[in-house]
């Protein structure tokens, strides 16, 4: 590697910043260094961690095959929620495998099995909105996209299960949310079982409360086996690989919760930040609405389609991805890229926020312009709020698909506006970046 601008500070220290306030390190480094930089950022023995943001640079990762990376190693954080069969962490046959097994739910004329549901439970959270009545828009997403997770993903309907999931889920994922609970995942010395009293302790049983309820989901699937459902989690069920076999309860387990992970903080964050700047640019929300008033907003496919509303969720996805790195990969031997070379053990990670803010791409990339993309395409490798390449997010449709059938089934219901004018600041919920809560009052002027 012949890096010449790599982060001296100290390791332990480098980590702390990087929970403490991810885009400002980002930022930081990035108006610091060159690119790529280099940074030590895995607790305290981190190996180099190289972040990349130009698009040619991420064209050869993702062009790289991937049996010269080591996936576990560079993404062993998830591992205590996700579970070791889960698709994050999975190489070579076996992630081909997963993945062909999980793609088919979320594509095509299945997934656009699921509009109605996402339509009827935002409707069914926001139905206590109140005209002259304020509310924390941030309090509402997450209810709505955990419930849609509950019910389209798991397949799971309103009911006592149901209910002792949604509790248990939302209280596991609120406190993995904080920066302290969230640091017990980049330090293994940190995770000790000390009994219930102790922060892994509580974290363990929790899990394994979860776990009985999602076991006993499984069980009571295969016991039914109707084929004619259509919930992600059934159709997992039912997929079979080359060889005829099918995904067992442990793999089915880790999935589930994968994609719970995966799609419900960032999915109502990334909610959030398109609330906050149709908000904050009246503009843009005007013209939305005309579009919302001209369209069948009784056929979610067709509100799916429609350009201004897709134009408004890429741009929000651009100024705030879901996600800020695509999945983290480590060099098995070594790897040419861009020119310079990366030697075994090098932590190799595309960074979607820093390439969303190339000005050379994107000309003021500061700025909210939906118009972005109804004048112009951008390659996967200028544009990818969802990753890239065999590790892209699986998810990515489904995920677009829910945040516009949200928007515009509350803004086809009610007229918001910001309770105040002050500018919200980025912070970590998590493996998320929200809106602060500050700026995130709305007044409900009608509905």
């Amino acid at each position: 590697m012949k890096l010449t601008e790599v982060n001296k500070t100290p390791a332990l220290l480098q980590t702390l910043q990087l929970i403490a306030n991810p885009i400002e390190f980002l930022n930081t480094c990035a108006n610091k260094y060159s690119d790529p930089f280099a940074v030590r950022v895995l607790g305290l023995n981190s190996p180099p961690v190289v972040f990349f943001s130009h698009p040619q640079a991420i064209k050869e990762i993702f062009a790289i095959p991937s049996e010269y990376f080591d996936y576990k190693k560079a993404t062993h954080v998830f591992q205590p929620l996700m579970g070791e069969q889960s698709l994050i962490l999975q190489e070579g046959k076996s992630h081909q495998r997963q993945r062909q097994l999980m793609l088919p739910p979320f594509h095509g004329d299945r997934m656009k099995t699921y509009g109605q549901i996402i339509c009827q439970i935002t409707q069914a959270v926001t139905q206590q909105w109140q005209v002259g009545k304020q509310i924390s828009i941030n309090h509402f997403l997450p209810d709505i996209t955990l419930q849609i997770i509950l019910q389209v993903v798991f397949g799971i309907s309103p009911g006592e299960r149901y209910e002792q999931l949604k509790v248990k889920l939302s209280s596991l994922l609120e406190d993995v949310t904080t920066p302290w609970y969230s640091s017990l995942f980049f330090f293994p010395p940190l995770q000790k079982d000390l009994g219930a009293w102790s922060p892994w302790g509580h974290f363990v049983r929790r899990r394994q409360q979860i776990d009985k309820l999602i076991y006993a989901e499984i069980s009571q699937r295969r016991r039914e086996n109707n084929l004619t459902r259509t919930d992600i989690l059934s159709m997992l069920m039912a997929a079979r690989d080359e060889n005829g076999q099918q995904m067992n309860d442990e793999e089915l387990r880790d999935q589930l919760m994968s994609l719970l992970l995966l799609g419900y903080e960032t999915t109502a964050a990334a909610l959030a930040w398109a609330f906050y700047l149709l908000h904050s640019h009246p503009q843009v929300r005007d013209r939305l609405q005309q579009e919302l008033n001209n369209a069948d907003n009784t056929k979610p496919d067709a509100i799916a389609q429609l350009p201004y509303l897709t134009a408004i969720c890429q741009e929000s996805l651009r100024v705030h991805p879901i996600a800020l790195i695509c999945t983290p990969r480590m060099v098995r031997d070594s790897v040419q890229i861009a020119g310079d070379k990366f030697n075994a053990g090098t932590i190799i990670v595309p960074c979607i926020y820093l390439t969303h803010r190339r000005e050379e791409i994107y000309p003021q990339p500061e700025k909210f312009q939906p118009e972005r993309f109804l004048h112009q395409k951008f390659s996967p490798f200028e544009y990818l709020p969802f990753g890239g390449g065999s590790r892209g997010c699986i998810g990515a449709a489904f995920s677009l698909y829910e945040m516009k059938l949200v928007l515009a089934t509350v803004l086809s219901q009610y007229e918001l506006e910001l309770a105040n004018s002050r500018p919200v600041s980025p912070v970590r919920r998590g493996i998320t970046i929200v809106p602060s809560e500050n700026g995130m009052q709305m007044s409900v002027i009608s509905g």
